[in-house]
């Protein structure tokens, strides 16, 4: 299909499953954060389930080609599959800083990082059984979890993220046999830490892609648009992609107004354009959405081009997020029209 349409990874959990006050309030959680629940603990698998289903069903409705399970269980896109790791020390946290600058309380490596189990398995599943069309889930990348953690066992951080690298391959060879059609990996840090990210953040990923032949997708952004006000008009860390062994590259372009002709660089990747502005409360037109695609063209060809918004949505009250996403699958219909596609 030509100009697909899916979601980055989350969508706007409900005000009855968790305290959106709360979360907007703070900086993403590292840790858990099981007090943002609303649902006593015996109920609350049955809520993350039934808000799964809402967040299915929402965009199937707003007609998007590639459904996520919209990260409904999770706190935060990294934490939940982070914690779950052996060699983490969930007693006594961490500290490091987050990509704003802040102190923010983070996963404390005591041991060496072992996966113990596949986290996001059954979430798959779930998806299969309750969608007809692709299923896309996201697993947090692992550069992106050695900067989100401190390091009190390992020599370097290099070590670390090599480790988290073969935690991450595990997980995403179960999520292909689960019946996943992409999955993306999410490492907005090598934005954020683009040096480290030269020194050993591509090395750590594609330590993560090894031996893999599904699908996949690397998300790299500037941040939530809720948390992280100020873009640049470039990435830092972009072009050196090129190097990944990922099929897929995810980029926001709508808020930063980014120059796209640094697209060109990856021209072995499909990229998915991001192309809603998640820090505007306003629905935009369907035609600034496909503006916003049509910036990427000249120097994407129109067969590699997925559409996307920016980031996560979750931060967005869930009509919003629906006006957006409808927004962006009539541009996908604009701009199939324009190019002779049904």
């Amino acid at each position: 299909m030509l100009f697909p349409t899916t979601i980055v990874g989350s969508f706007p959990q409900p005000e009855w499953l968790i305290d959106r006050a709360k979360l907007a309030g703070r900086f993403p959680p590292r840790v858990r954060a099981k007090e943002l629940w609303r649902i006593p603990e015996p109920y609350l698998q049955q809520a993350w389930e039934d808000a799964t289903l809402i967040a299915i069903r929402a965009q199937e409705d707003a007609g998007l080609d590639i459904i996520t399970d919209g990260e409904i269980r999770r706190e935060s896109y990294s934490n939940r599959f982070a914690t779950a790791l052996e060699g983490v020390d969930l007693d006594n946290p961490g500290t490091a800083l987050d990509r704003s600058g802040h102190p923010n309380p983070v996963p404390r490596i005591a041991g060496k990082i072992r996966r113990k189990h596949a986290v996001e398995v059954e979430d798959v599943l779930f998806l299969k059984r309750h969608t007809k069309r692709q299923v896309k889930i996201t697993v947090p990348g692992p550069f992106t979890m050695s900067c989100q953690a401190q390091n009190d066992f390992y020599k370097t951080d290099e070590e670390a993220a090599m480790d988290y690298a073969v935690a991450v391959n595990a997980e995403i060879k179960d999520l292909f046999a689960a019946g996943a059609d992409v999955v993306q990996i999410d490492e907005p840090y090598m934005q954020a830490r683009p040096e480290k990210a030269r020194q050993y953040g591509l090395k750590a990923l594609n330590a993560a892609l090894e031996g893999i032949t599904g699908t996949t997708a690397v998300h790299i952004c500037f941040g939530y648009a809720a948390v992280i006000h100020e873009r640049p008009s470039g990435y830092s860390f972009l072009g050196e992609l090129r190097g990944c062994g990922c099929k897929q590259v995810s980029i926001e372009t709508a808020q930063s107004h980014l120059d796209c002709s640094v697209l060109a660089q990856l021209d072995d990747k499909q990229i998915m354009v991001g192309c809603i502005d998640l820090s505007d409360m306003k629905v935009e037109t369907p035609e600034v959405v496909a503006d916003r695609i049509r910036r990427a063209l000249p120097y994407v060809n129109k067969e590699r081009v997925i559409l996307a918004p920016d980031c996560g949505m979750k931060y967005l009250p869930r009509e919003v997020a629906v006006g957006k996403l409808e927004a962006m699958v009539a541009a996908a219909k604009l701009l199939r029209a324009e190019h002779g596609a049904a």
